[in-house]
């Protein structure tokens, strides 16, 4: 056999294709095209009982598992499920004897009473593998099995039209020797929206609604996705020419264009003014403020505004309360923590000084998981007095820095992401080392390096080395374990560090992250514009992690300062950043703002009077408002201490508590604009202006003037309205 010019020799031994290119004949031997290997339980038998869902949660996967049969949830445990199918029941569950006659096979197909019911036919590739593995006696995998490696899951993104679209997916595994193999029957497949798209056991798509979607295959450990765009079928649709003012636009446009969605209008110069005071400082603008920037004719106002809205200490201020609730800042004593106040003060203050001093982030985080030495002295050794739970610290250490939960591997392999029991206790290794002691003073704890204690996988009690999550297993030998992971987190090739906080800085001002929530990074639930992230991430690491830099691109872009008025293609869109989302302010700015605008001061522990709420260094210190508005109680890194949706009590307290009404009589305002004989219109301008930073509409003024012409009653009308506009959602949300 010859072959010209092109000489293929497949050898399927080792699963290679070689391609030879050569200018003469040469012959060509095929042999051993299909070398069957032997089965094997953990990469043969293991599949199909995920595959069936005989592991999952509500099977034998369960905790106390099913009718007497427990195996671990999807697999985490192969040996010990070996051991289960094998060793209990004698000679049922697994008849050496009678293959056929075995319970694991009769129940799957429903030959026999099966509380799970026909998981899989007689003539079906599952039955016959589990058979052959049966006919081979049962074999247990010896050391050196094959185990895979990686798992990959193709085509990567897909944009189907219509409803009823298809679209096949292949999912692929790469073995640690070397050998690839297609796993797409085994895989267990998932859609985190079926409205959009569904995706059958088989892996085929569906398109449905419009909308995106990610589908997900799970196999072995691994967990591995694709984003699926749903657009309708032959609907007219031409992306308006627009400019792109920066990265962030391209980005977006880009990923619209694929949606058929068009941006929204770009917002007012009002509503730019009060929406960018806002999120950058925290703060109302003031009349004045609003007067200028609109009698401002300079065509890059907003750009120079924003320039210096980044120079006021309001910015550091809003920063380190959120830095506060990710470090958990608080007195207190539960759980046998002792926590003075002048620990979480220090701590608190030493936090004001990294961000005042424009510290880069990673270098504070640096600081802050390498630190030992005394709380007062080294106040970065605070982040080792709030949680001595190495588990815990653990979990708080990858959810605050690394937008990673990993609670679910704690006992058995995550479901529905990459993390293994062995990435947990790997992780967990870095903190079990260490220790703290009391100094002189009680108020203040000493952290150091102990030198032992190590971290055990809960099933085999094995040590486990520290290791990098998803990387490395650095060499820890005598060194000090938590300054290896702290040069791992700040380093710039990290995958997790620049992404998670690029993440958080675009969430403050679009108040949803790219990856929402901003810290529950895993695959079920990917970014909405991985190129986006992507790219901010990158912009961070060049910036040298200045994350002043990355808010003035972000607020210098079209996609920030559009309307949230939406138009006919984007109405339903609340994942592309199509138009800017209205937002409820957070507990401690809406104080603040009531504060402003009624002129009145507030008293907080530690603090002088008239000191802003967001400058609360204790978790632990609030009021009635704060609490029913949902500010964090800083127990937890998670972003869902911070509560932002609306509820009843929130306008009880509004409509009938003392809070507003006490500051309008408190600050006095309209009394003291009456009594410098300004008119009532004036007035009404100057309060719509404290509060929405607009003036009244002519159809709002006109409303009014039926109650403001009576001049018995002029202040008490007067400060209704603005109890009214305090009231308003205008007031109470962003835009």
């Amino acid at each position: 056999m010859t072959a010209k010019r092109l000489c293929v020799l497949i050898c399927a031994a080792s699963g290679m294709l070689a391609i030879f290119r050569s200018g003469a004949d040469a012959p060509v031997v095929t042999k051993a095209i299909r070398l069957e290997k032997p089965i094997s339980f953990k990469n043969d038998v293991m599949p199909i009982l995920t595959k069936a869902g005989c592991n999952t949660g509500g099977c034998h996967g369960s905790a106390r598992g099913q009718d007497g049969f427990h195996l671990s949830l999807f697999g985490y445990d192969p040996d010990g499920d070996y051991e289960r199918i094998t060793r209990e029941m004698g000679a049922r569950r697994v008849n050496l004897a009678l293959p056929e006659e075995s319970l694991i096979l009769q129940k799957a197909i429903g030959s026999v009473a099966h509380t799970g019911g026909k998981r899989f036919d007689k003539n079906s590739e599952f039955y016959k593998a589990l058979l052959a593995w049966l006919e081979a006696g049962a074999p247990r995998d010896g050391a050196n099995i094959a185990t895979p490696v990686s798992v990959e899951m193709s085509p990567k993104q897909i944009v189907l039209e219509g409803e009823n679209a298809t679209q096949q997916m292949s999912v692929t595994a790469r073995y640690s020797d070397g050998t690839i193999r297609d796993v797409t029957p085994l895989a267990v497949f998932l859609s985190n929206n079926e409205s959009s798209a569904k995706i059958s056991p088989a892996g085929a798509v569906t398109s449905g609604a419009r909308g995106e979607a990610f589908v997900m295959a799970r196999f072995a450990t691994s967990t591995v996705g694709s984003q699926v765009i749903v657009v309708p079928k032959n609907v007219a649709f031409t992306f308006p020419q627009i400019p792109e003012r920066n990265y962030i636009d391209t980005l977006v446009y880009a990923k619209l264009k694929k949606m058929r969605i068009a941006p929204s209008d770009l917002c007012s110069d009002e509503e730019f003014l009060r929406r960018v005071t806002l999120d950058i400082t925290g703060l109302l603008p003031t009349p004045d403020e609003h007067d200028r920037f609109l009698a401002n004719a300079d065509e890059h106002k907003r750009e120079k505004l924003i320039d210096e809205l980044l120079t006021r200490p309001e910015f550091v201020d809003l920063w380190v309360m959120k830095w506060a609730e990710l470090l958990q800042i608080r007195s207190g004593n539960e759980s046998g923590k002792d926590i003075s106040y002048k620990s979480a003060l220090v701590y608190f203050e030493w936090l004001r000084d990294q961000l005042t001093k424009n510290v880069p982030v990673n270098q504070i985080v640096k600081q802050l998981v390498s630190a030992s030495g005394g709380t007062f002295e080294n106040p970065a050794a605070g982040y080792y007095q709030f949680e001595t739970d190495p588990l815990k610290l653990a979990e708080d250490t990858a959810q605050a820095f690394l937008g990673v939960q990993m609670k679910c591997a704690q006992c058995h392999n995550h479901p529905f992401d990459r993390w293994t029991m062995n990435d947990y206790r790997g992780f967990v290794a870095f903190f079990t080392q260490v220790g703290r002691k009391k100094s002189e003073d009680p108020r203040e704890t000493i952290v150091f390096d102990r030198r032992e204690g190590e971290s055990k996988n809960p099933i085999t009690n094995a040590t486990v080395a520290p290791k990098f999550l998803g990387g490395a297993v650095p060499d820890a030998n005598e060194k000090d374990r938590r300054a290896l992971l702290a040069d791992w987190i700040a380093a710039p090739d990290n995958p997790w560090f620049a992404k998670h906080f690029a993440n958080m800085i675009w969430a403050q001002f679009f108040g949803r992250g790219i990856i929402e929530p901003v810290d529950d990074v895993r695959v079920s639930n990917p970014a909405s514009n991985p190129e986006l992230l992507d790219s901010l991430a990158q912009h961070l690491v060049d910036a040298n992690y200045d994350f002043k830099r990355l808010v003035r691109d972000i607020c210098n872009s079209r996609t920030y300062q559009l309307s949230s008025r939406t138009n006919e293609t984007n109405a339903d869109d609340a994942r592309n950043f199509s138009h800017s989302a209205v937002r409820r302010l957070r507990a401690e700015v809406m104080l603040d703002c009531i504060s402003g605008v009624t002129e009145t001061k507030n008293k907080f522990r530690g603090l002088p009077l008239g000191a802003r709420a967001v400058q609360i260094a204790d978790g632990q210190t609030s009021n009635y408002f704060l609490k029913t508005f949902g500010r964090a109680s800083r127990e937890t890194p998670c972003v869902c201490e911070v509560s932002m949706e609306p509820n009843l009590s929130q306008a009880l307290h509004l409509l009938n508590g003392d809070t507003v009404q006490r500051k309008i009589a408190e600050g006095a305002v309209v009394k003291r604009m009456l009594d410098a004989k300004k008119a009532p219109s004036e007035i009404v301008e100057s309060l719509y202006l404290r509060c929405f930073a607009r003036k009244p509409t002519e159809a709002e003024m006109k409303n009014l003037e039926p109650l403001l012409a009576k001049n018995e009653t002029q202040q008490k009308t007067l400060e209704d309205v603005f109890w009214a506009l305090l009231n308003s959602k205008e007031f109470m949300f962003n835009h």
